[in-house]
């Protein structure tokens, strides 16, 4: 998610100068050392107090069992005035202040999409400021859409409908495909059919301004295929109940991660 994020950042006229941004990475994976050398970005292991003095704003998309190691690191060097912005999941605000100090932090729940500019990010913020929100905004809607949260604690939710949801979307294809394949059809034929539709009808409603609902009721004649298809999946509530039950185990492993006290 750095790297998609840095990409941005970088695309363009309006884009950052490479020289603005500072990639701190003691091991970073083939791809993104063929990025950072293909962009001219400065990486370093560490951070030293001299150089720290200079940031004021720190990016962390780390996994989070790295986040201790890289907050001790961080704590000794970064001023009082540099901010966080983390797309780090599980990691709360309060936790990256006992960790790094009382300071402007906005946390953010990224989804893959955003790696193609596509996604949706929601976001939440200590008492950053008004400067510090507009500077994560901008940042982050390199990424997508960027919609902001009063309440910390509603991102577990938010992990479990878009941070998790573009795994749901691929299993629908995967499942749709499949059923096409035990129909009759080629292989490649039922997986490329699975895609553009899922794909062109989500365009279709994102272009439309209709709810789902009413794209559903148009495209469903009644005593047609597609009610016939949607009398399985919708007989007992089965598929809505299913993705209640899949979003609600989601939000509560969030929960877990976020903060195992709360259960």
């Amino acid at each position: 998610m750095g790297t998609a994020m840095a990409a941005g950042w970088l695309r363009g006229r309006k884009g950052l100068p490479a020289d603005q941004l500072l990639v701190v990475d003691p091991s970073p994976s083939d791809e993104a050392a063929a990025f950072l050398k293909e962009k001219g970005l400065k990486r370093v292991d560490e951070i030293g107090p001299r150089m720290a003095s200079d940031i004021s704003l720190a990016v962390l998309a780390v996994k989070p069992q790295v986040f201790p190691e890289a907050a001790a690191s961080l704590s000794t060097v970064l001023s009082e005035d540099c901010a966080i912005v983390s797309v780090m999941a599980g990691v709360t605000i309060r936790t990256m202040e006992e960790a790094l100090g009382e300071r402007p932090v906005i946390r953010a729940m990224p989804n893959t999409p955003a790696a193609i500019g596509q996604g949706i990010i929601v976001a939440n913020a200590n008492a950053a400021g008004e400067a510090w929100t507009g500077t994560a905004e901008k940042l982050l809607k390199v990424g997508g859409s960027v919609e902001w949260v009063g309440d910390e604690r509603m991102l577990d939710a938010v992990t479990a409908v878009s941070g998790s949801g573009p795994a749901y979307f691929f299993l629908l294809a995967e499942a749709l495909a499949g059923a096409g394949e035990a129909e009759g059809l080629p292989r490649e034929l039922a997986e490329k059919l699975a895609m553009e539709t899922l794909i062109g009808a989500g365009a279709l409603l994102k272009a439309s301004g209709l709810t789902p609902q009413e794209l559903r009721r148009q495209v469903t004649s009644p005593g047609g295929t597609t009610q016939a298809a949607l009398d399985v999946m919708m007989g007992g509530s089965a598929l809505p109940e299913l993705m209640r039950r899949a979003v609600n185990a989601a939000e509560r492993r969030a929960r877990q991660l976020s903060d195992p006290n709360r259960g």
